[in-house]
């Protein structure tokens, strides 16, 4: 599969989001809406204004928006959960075990403006731990869609899907890469270039960033795989053992903690099914400073140029091995 890019045009995730809800929420009148005092960030206004009596803002009061989204699905309705990634997930981890995955209710969970979409607003407002947090928990699908196709496509998925889902959003803008009418399967890897020196794979924002240094490699005569890995529990184990195998190495790059994200979920299935020489890029276990996201991820490797740097490296690695 080749990818589909307008680099010129970006688009907000969020706004497939809420378009996707919007025409599903017309079409099934189970579809409510629960937020945190976060109505323009989920951008959840259209929704209001069309079914008003199907939104139910909780306040800042995460704990209890999760609370009142597994009671709205034990009640037969169902519930997309929207806040803050960070505090969607930090605030109110406790609930979405317990009351989410454990009773195995039928909560869509929807954390906005993830990664370091919060840039200036610092720290407390990065959300590098989520999928630490959330995939390490048995029911719960974690998914985070690399363009606004594939976010649309997992918004349908997971409205027709009967058990818990985290849905991982940012709010920085990035291409489409898929083609139009793109359908969304749990556990599928995308193959978004082929190449057999070396895998990259990501997801979300940083999938287009793969694939830029996919072309700055190929400008040097390396081609470089890259895999669309949106779906973090479960993982797309064959596509990761084929990586493996036929390309010899996988980098991965992610706008998360490297401890205990999507590369150190990839690791688990390398190291027990294939080994071969990896490299994970993301934040390298600090407190995220203050910047744009953009800023960040260049400043953490995960610029094109420093992605395409970092794979020459595990090439070289590859061949001493």
């Amino acid at each position: 599969m080749n990818a589909v890019t307008n680099p010129a045009k970006l688009h907000d995730c969020r706004d497939a989001f809420v378009a996707t809800l919007e025409r599903l929420g017309a079409e099934n009148p189970r579809i409510v809406a629960v937020c945190n005092d976060s109505v323009g960030s989920s951008k959840l206004g259209g929704f209001k204004a069309k079914f008003p009596e199907r939104l139910v803002n909780v306040g800042i009061a995460e704990q209890n928006m999760v609370g009142v989204g597994a009671g709205l699905a034990n009640g037969g309705l169902l519930p997309f959960v929207c806040g803050a990634s960070c505090f969607l997930t930090g605030r109110s981890l406790e609930q979405i075990k317990a009351d989410i995955a454990y009773s195995n209710a039928n909560v869509k969970l929807v954390g906005i403006s993830a990664g370091m979409a919060y840039g200036e607003l610092g720290p407390t407002h990065h959300s590098t731990e989520d999928f630490a947090w959330t995939r390490v928990i048995p029911n719960l699908a974690v998914i985070a869609p690399c363009d606004s196709v594939e976010t649309a496509a997992a918004v349908e998925w997971a409205a027709a899907h009967e058990g818990p889902v985290f849905l991982r959003l940012s709010r920085v803008g990035v291409p489409d890469l898929l083609p139009a009418g793109h359908r969304f399967e749990l556990g599928r890897a995308n193959v978004l270039r082929d190449g057999d020196a070396v895998t990259l794979i990501a997801n979300g924002t940083l999938t287009h960033r793969m694939l830029k240094a996919a072309d700055l490699l190929a400008a040097e005569g390396i081609e470089a795989r890259v895999l669309n890995m949106a779906t973090v529990r479960p993982l797309d184990v064959a596509a990761i053992v084929a990586a493996a195998e036929e390309t010899g190495a996988i980098l991965t790059a992610e706008e998360h903690s490297v401890y205990g994200g999507l590369g150190s979920a990839i690791a688990e299935v390398v190291v027990d099914r294939a080994p071969v020489p990896m490299k994970i890029l993301g934040v390298p276990g600090i407190f995220v400073p203050t910047g744009s996201a953009e800023f960040l991820l260049d400043e953490f490797g995960m610029s094109p140029a420093g992605v395409a740097e970092a794979a020459k490296a595990l090439i070289a690695r590859k061949r001493r091995g």
